[in-house]
């Protein structure tokens, strides 16, 4: 008799997005005449810079003969991909070795994957709010208790919390735990951990044997030079913390569909030897990935040479801009904005002390507006909204245009 995974009946509620895609639905049927301005799912909207576009096609060509035809890759993804990414992070000071790097087809299934490395009894941090496939990738796999009404998160988990005043970056758990999730630039809050904050973390993971699993997906839209743009920049990290990233809003691959996970050889966990580590996630690759799409790493490769990096580079600027747009109009609506400035999104506090979803109500109803309810990243999200900066300009405009005709925060009218 076949019988299910009974840690799947754990997780809470709906996945966020299909929530909010729902809602959005259900009012857009009810008012057929209503545009609905999104700044809801952190999606990029803009064309891939012509220099990728290039590298794809003459892919695409090579694939069509047979001369040049190419099957199956490296396991670790093609060698001048990685090779490239190794001179990327020289760039930042870091030297990573090229067969420390393992191309996938984006962070988020490394980020649900890799605690697959780990015991299941293995203890848990997570930021508190932060990216919703941490935790339930954790839950799925029986790490955790049931969801907890009353503290609003699941029993086992240690929860983060990070608020206004430590800047949404919080400090290491008083606690012994086993693995600890960070993600810098934060998604929702936009917030960067400083060197001194992520060495914090480095700290407390050598002294305790724990591993941290560092999501750096938005690193390229970080612009203050003093912020680390890597965990390895930091002293000791090579030997407890594991770094995903992606191409996705780095260089618009959100349906392309490329990242990149470091497992350093010199990692260890409490009973593993230097280089286990590395073999194990290299046997998973191999067993459960045939890896990512050719024609997709051809065009990676292109986003890290000159002109690739120059070209995405100004679409990043584009979406900063509409960052700085959306933060200016609504705080001229009266409303308290955090982030924006070093990550696409900005952390808006709710007025007048609303719950999120019922902010996010407000904002559909009202403004025709569609922002993610922060508390779908956790508990310290509630009474938060996150608003995204990727879209088209005019559309931006349109929707900051219409919070800032609709909503009036300082006359107590919402």
């Amino acid at each position: 008799m076949a019988t299910i995974n009974k840690n799947f009946r754990k997780l809470a509620a709906g996945y966020l997005f299909p929530e909010i895609g729902r809602r959005a639905r259900e009012f857009q049927q009810a008012n057929p005449q209503v545009k609905l301005h999104k700044l809801g799912i952190g999606n990029t909207t803009e064309p891939l810079p012509a220099a990728i576009i290039t590298a794809m096609h003459e892919k695409i060509q090579k694939l069509s003969r047979v001369e040049t035809y190419s099957g199956y890759g490296d396991e670790q993804g093609d060698t001048p991909l990685r090779e490239a990414l190794q001179r990327y992070y020289r760039g930042f000071g870091v030297e990573v070795k090229s067969d420390e790097f393992f191309i996938s087809d984006g962070a988020k299934a490394d980020a649900a994957n890799i605690q697959t490395l780990f015991s299941t009894d293995s203890r848990v941090a997570v930021q508190d709010p932060a990216y919703p496939v941490y935790v339930d990738s954790n839950v799925t796999s029986g790490r955790t208790g049931l969801f907890n009404p009353h503290k609003g998160g699941y029993d086992g988990l240690v929860y983060l919390k990070g608020d206004e005043g430590n800047g949404f970056f919080p400090v290491p758990p008083e606690e012994h735990v086993d693995l600890i999730y960070l993600c810098s630039p934060n998604n929702p809050t936009g917030a960067v951990a400083t060197h001194d904050q992520l060495k914090a973390f480095v700290d407390y993971a050598l002294a305790n044997k724990a591993i941290i699993i560092y999501d750096a997906a938005y690193a390229e839209y970080i612009s203050d030079p003093t912020l680390p743009r890597t965990i390895y920049e930091i002293p000791g990290a090579r030997q407890c913390a594991i770094e995903l990233n992606s191409f996705s809003k780095f260089a618009g691959f959100t349906g392309v569909r490329l990242g990149w996970t470091i497992v350093p050889f010199e990692l260890e966990a409490e009973d593993s030897q230097p280089g286990e580590l590395h073999r194990f996630w290299f046997r998973r690759q191999c067993t459960f990935f045939n890896g990512a799409s050719n024609i997709a790493q051809a065009g990676g490769l292109a986003v890290l040479s000159e002109e690739g990096l120059i070209q995405c580079r100004v679409i990043i600027a584009y979406y900063m801009e509409n960052a700085r747009i959306i933060r200016q109009g609504l705080r001229e609506a009266g409303l308290t904005v955090f982030g924006g400035d070093n990550a696409p999104y900005l952390w808006v506090r709710t007025p007048r002390d609303m719950l999120s979803w019922d902010f996010f109500d407000v904002l559909l109803g009202t403004c025709h507006v569609i922002a993610t309810p922060g508390s779908g990243f956790g508990s310290a999200g509630d009474h938060y909204i996150r608003i995204s900066a990727f879209g088209h300009r005019e559309a931006i405009e349109q929707a900051v245009a219409s919070i800032k005709n609709n909503l009036h925060v300082e006359k107590g009218i919402i």
